[in-house]
């Protein structure tokens, strides 16, 4: 189980209200989504973690959702190349304050694409979401790169959702939150349990409604869940986790989730 001391985040700039978006839900308030900003750390800092803040950068309206910029492990981080060419440069900067936790950085090159929205760890298997935004070459090279330090990656067909980890995340425990194309009827019609590619976890679907709390966040024990989806929180607390709601709605505005504004290492 990996256990989580440190956090990277980065402050909304004020060309957030610009960023890239197919919610449909207007736009955010930035002031607002300061606000929440703020308790988001507050509350990585409640689950143990030393929290750097990263300033923001107007240049770059999506930056705020930094866990796009790499995919960090005990062993290696790998610095991403975002999908969508105006969030290219987003990396710079988090390249040179991960310099700080690791003696070696890798990179995903031209013309692969990988966003960390798209990776999901199980222990040491990392599941890599095929999507708009991550290409089978960065996927591949994640992978090549991955397996020079002990760990696989496991490439994942998409259809649906933005982000792998939009529709499904881990709970540690051999247990996925899931909802979507991430979910199948089983085969004696008995429930509904996880896509073949995920068969051997236990697999708990959201409640109707409520697929956007499928991006929940477990770190030390706790899980961090949306606010506003009171069955989400309910059921987590049901499974045996201390369960915290955090309200991120400003950032759904921008298709983000609480996985999506921060990198736990």
């Amino acid at each position: 189980m990996a256990m989580f001391s440190k956090a990277l985040v980065r402050t909304p700039c004020r060309s957030m209200v610009n960023g890239l978006s197919t919610a449909g839900l207007g736009r955010p308030n930035y002031e607002k989504a300061l606000a929440q900003h703020a308790a988001y750390v507050e509350a990585l800092r409640g689950c143990g973690l030393a929290v750097t803040v990263l300033a923001a950068d107007e240049a770059f309206p999506d930056s705020v959702f930094i866990e796009d910029t790499a995919v960090l492990s005990e062993k290696t981080a790998v610095v991403t190349r975002p999908g969508v060419s105006s969030r290219r440069g987003e990396e710079e900067a988090v390249t040179t304050a991960l310099q700080r936790f690791y003696g070696r950085l890798e990179a995903i090159r031209a013309p692969g694409t990988l966003e960390g929205g798209d990776v999901m760890r199980a222990g040491d298997r990392f599941y890599a979401g095929l999507s708009a935004r991550t290409n089978e070459e960065g996927a591949r090279q994640f992978a090549e790169i991955l397996q020079r330090y002990g760990y696989e990656a496991i490439p994942v067909p998409m259809r649906d959702v933005l982000h792998l980890k939009t529709g499904i995340s881990y709970l540690e425990n051999n247990r996925l939150l899931a909802s979507g194309e991430f979910l199948a009827q089983s085969p004696k019609g008995t429930g509904v349990t996880a896509q073949p590619l995920f068969s051997s976890f236990d697999v708990t679907p959201v409640p109707a409604g409520e697929s956007y709390a499928a991006n929940s966040v477990w770190i030390n024990g706790r899980v961090l869940v949306p606010a506003g989806f009171p069955g989400t929180l309910r059921l987590v607390a049901g499974l045996g986790y201390e369960a915290v709601p955090v309200d991120v709605s400003e950032f759904r505005k921008l298709d983000g989730g609480l996985s999506c504004l921060s990198l736990r290492f």
